[in-house]
């Protein structure tokens, strides 16, 4: 799939570029930043560095756009909903504007005992376990890509680890490379996590293989960071077993840890 026919797909029926932004992010293309910071669920008022953000869409908009502002730049915020085809309606309009690199940033489960609720992940490749990317990786539906890897940008993920590294130990946080699958549900998950653990995976998550899939085809370069929710390898699950104390670690980090990693790559 070339980004341009996909986006000619669009223009077919008569949608302008304008139209395609503000219909998916509500907003014009001059009104996105160079550096984006994209999330599938966190608002910006959960890091204090963000509280001040100003909002570009209507507050009861699903997808919503924010402007933070750090060392007097400007950077675009958007909250696109759960999912790997929410995350492709926030990221493709992108490819029409002044974007030059995003950061995804969202939680994952873990698959092992190695790693904890509320440490940091940052994943070397996300393998395709979602529907949508089928719609952006071919002109022919009937390709299956289930199973495939895609990657971050790789000079993005050297300086994230190198980032990463300095900060948590400075601030005794545990951090951890991803090889991670992205998956479509949460509630079907848990019958298949042998399968995932056995395909070499140590993270499972939403929306990432169809993320770093688009930003290749925009040529956008994109890194994720991932903030641990829960471990099933450990009985501690979204359903039920995290502890009073993990979920606080889990917010401290990233509450202080990731705006200062966000700020050091940008």
């Amino acid at each position: 799939m070339d980004y341009t026919h996909l986006i000619n797909g669009m223009k077919k029926y008569n949608a302008t570029e304008i139209d395609i932004l503000k219909h998916s992010l509500g907003v014009l293309p001059e009104q996105i930043n160079e550096n984006v910071i994209i999330a599938p669920s966190w608002k910006p008022d959960i890091f204090i560095e963000f509280r001040e953000a100003e909002v570009l869409t209507n507050p009861n908009r699903f997808i919503s756009v924010w402007n933070v502002e750090s060392n007097n730049e400007v950077i675009s915020y958007i909250r696109t909903g759960y999912g790997a085809s929410m995350i492709l309606e926030g990221l493709v309009p992108l490819g029409l504007t002044n974007c030059k690199k995003i950061i995804f940033i969202g939680s994952a489960g873990a698959l092992n005992t190695n790693i904890n609720i509320g440490d940091l992940v940052i994943p070397e490749f996300s393998v395709c376990g979602d529907g949508a990317s089928r719609y952006i990786s071919s002109d022919d539906l009937t390709r299956d890509v289930f199973g495939e890897k895609e990657y971050p940008n790789k000079q993005l993920f050297d300086l994230a680890i190198s980032k990463a590294k300095d900060i948590c130990d400075e601030h005794n946080i545990r951090w951890h490379i991803g090889k991670n699958f992205s998956i479509d549900t949460i509630a079907a998950q848990f019958a298949h996590i042998d399968t995932l653990t056995n395909m070499g995976c140590n993270v499972v998550e939403m929306e990432t293989a169809a993320a770093f899939r688009i930003a290749r085809l925009m040529d956008i370069p994109m890194l994720a960071l991932f903030n641990i929710s829960d471990n099933v390898s450990t009985e501690k699950s979204l359903v039920t077993g995290r502890t009073q104390e993990e979920k606080e670690y889990r917010e401290y980090t990233r509450r202080e840890l990731f705006p200062k990693i966000i700020f050091s790559i940008l």
